[in-house]
């Protein structure tokens, strides 16, 4: 009898030995450190001896015994034969489906017109969006493709760059000045939204930075904080204040007339950028090369 809890175990080990380390494994998959290590630690009492070896050296590495390396190989491609009888239950019959992910912002104020652009030309082609903060599991199949911002250092996956990306400042049409100055000395008056998100790595600029470049006077950090990108732009909507924002996601805002650039000509530069990302193990599947390759053009 087939248990499906040895399939965790087995998905959990074979993450942990290619990464060398449970960090590692939990951010591909999605799930704790600790969750990670508890799966291994089943598949090991259920064996009945140790898989890995733990070693200290900073993180927690990873290094397989001698009698766990060759049942890796077969681990590993049991694991991609079984994506693959998954994919081919779907059927020749069946309409195509391609299944994106993407982080709820990147959605609303960038993709989604996209997607729209895309069914009117490829009506037999199905898209079905997960929208979520965290990276899903693209290399095991719980999405085709995603999209992903940052500094392009992920493991397991295929990428294909899409665009770089820079800071901009931004405000509402109504808070900007009757006679459109908004003047060095007007932006430090006004009440500064500071987005919290974590941009790890990003050179994402503060607005003492920001200030300063500008030739503003100095202004007070507290202001109105934020750790939510998405709700940073709907406050800048709402006329709540002025705030520094990802350009790609506030680019079709601002060509409607829903929010204004300030200080144009200055632009900070991230060492982010826009990746689509696949499977680095298996072939695309038609429908999402095409998808893939139509949004690489697309994308500006």
């Amino acid at each position: 009898m087939r248990s499906l809890n040895r399939l965790k175990w087995l998905h959990a080990f074979e993450a942990s030995a290619r990464h060398g380390s449970f960090t590692g494994a939990a951010q591909e998959l999605g799930v704790t450190s600790a969750a990670v290590g508890q799966l291994v630690r089943s598949l090991e009492e259920w064996v009945g001896h140790p898989l890995l070896n733990r070693t200290r050296s900073g993180k927690e590495r990873l290094t397989l015994v001698d009698e766990a390396r060759e049942a890796l190989q077969d681990i590993s491609q049991g694991l991609d034969k079984l994506e693959v009888g998954l994919n081919k239950l779907r059927g020749r019959k069946a309409r195509s489906v391609v299944v994106i992910t993407a982080s709820q912002v990147l959605v609303m104020n960038w993709l989604m017109e996209r997607l729209n652009r895309f069914s009117a030309v490829h009506d037999n082609i199905d898209l079905r969006l997960n929208v979520t903060e965290k990276l899903m599991d693209v290399p095991h199949g719980e999405a085709d493709i995603g999209i992903r911002c940052g500094q392009g250092d992920w493991p397991s996956v295929n990428k294909t760059w899409l665009m770089d990306e820079e800071a901009i400042l931004v405000c509402s049409p109504r808070l900007n000045p009757p006679d459109k100055n908004a003047d060095a000395v007007w932006l430090a008056a006004q009440k500064l939204i500071h987005d919290d998100t974590p941009h790890p790595g990003a050179n994402f600029p503060s607005w003492s930075t920001v200030l300063a470049d500008v030739n503003a006077p100095p202004a007070s950090e507290r202001g109105l904080h934020i750790n939510s990108t998405s709700a940073v732009i709907l406050s800048a909507l709402s006329g709540q204040g002025v705030a520094i924002v990802r350009h790609a996601l506030v680019k079709q805002l601002i060509e409607t007339g829903q929010l204004v650039q300030l200080h144009p000509q200055y632009r900070w530069t991230l060492t982010w950028s826009y990746y689509l990302v696949t499977p680095q193990q298996s072939a695309m599947r038609n429908e999402v090369k095409l998808f893939h390759d139509w949004l690489v053009e697309n994308a500006v």
